[in-house]
């Protein structure tokens, strides 16, 4: 627990250690302000998009047998296996203008690489899996009889599946998702490649904390790691909450 505890309670006192005026100066310039939005808006936008795909493909996982099963159920993982500078570079090779999935947007201009866009497919790429991760036990381990209850009572699929199997992975759909967020709020190997890293457009908050440690600005990187710390540790109490409350059920 020290191991933990410690590093991330010394940052924090780090970070207010030259008072609240020096410790805003760094976290609360419009360079800095800018990136913790963007970061903040495409890790919601990548975490609110894996929470429906990643529903999809855990209940694939767990209701169906097909041929390829296996293979899209490890796939599944290649994110977390995967380091993340290789993921960037093959997501920007295939987003880029001249890439297999660029291209054909281009022709509809609409950019990826190098936009925000960009960055949301990077993040959606590294924090769906844990969203599928997080429902596919509970899907698996939910008692079909319930749903045949429901069918045989005259609910159609989609309704049993709205009023009786998705309040109960609630609280295992939610823990993804902040997962999810959590996770891409610090992305930076994934991202850096294909947001292009420009000031004030494609620039995310820990692009801002390496820039500023690359130049000695300590007490500037620690300011801005101290808020996105700050924003993940909120999230972790949320979801240890939304963990109990999945055990008690």
């Amino acid at each position: 627990m020290l191991v933990v505890i410690l590093p991330l309670g010394t940052l924090l006192a780090k970070g207010f250690a030259s008072g609240w005026q020096e410790f805003s100066h760094h976290a609360f310039s419009p360079r800095v302000l800018s990136s913790l939005k963007l970061s903040f808006s495409t890790a919601a936008a990548a975490a609110l998009f894996s929470m429906p795909a990643g529903f999809a493909i855990a209940w694939v996982l767990a209701r169906y047998d097909f041929f390829g099963k296996r293979l899209l159920d490890t796939l599944i993982d290649l994110p977390f296996a995967l380091p993340t500078a290789v993921a960037g570079i093959a997501l920007t090779a295939i987003c880029a203008e001249n890439g297999v999935v660029g291209s054909l947007f281009a022709r509809l201009g609409i950019r990826i690489a190098y936009t925000p866009l960009g960055i949301t497919v990077a993040l959606i790429f590294i924090g769906l899996p844990f969203v599928v991760r997080s429902l596919q036990p509970v899907l698996e381990d939910f008692e079909q009889e319930v749903e045949e209850a429901a069918l045989s009572l005259g609910a159609s699929r989609w309704q049993t599946i709205w009023y009786v199997v998705l309040p109960s992975v609630l609280p295992a759909l939610f823990s993804g998702t902040i997962m999810a967020f959590s996770r891409a709020l610090g992305e930076y190997g994934s991202v850096i490649f294909i947001a292009g890293n420009i000031p004030f457009k494609t620039e995310v908050a820990p692009l801002i904390i390496a820039t500023k440690l690359e130049q000695h600005d300590v007490a500037g990187a620690t300011a801005v790691a101290t808020l996105v710390l700050t924003a993940s540790f909120t999230l972790l109490i949320l979801l240890n909450y939304l963990q109990e409350r999945q055990k008690k059920g």
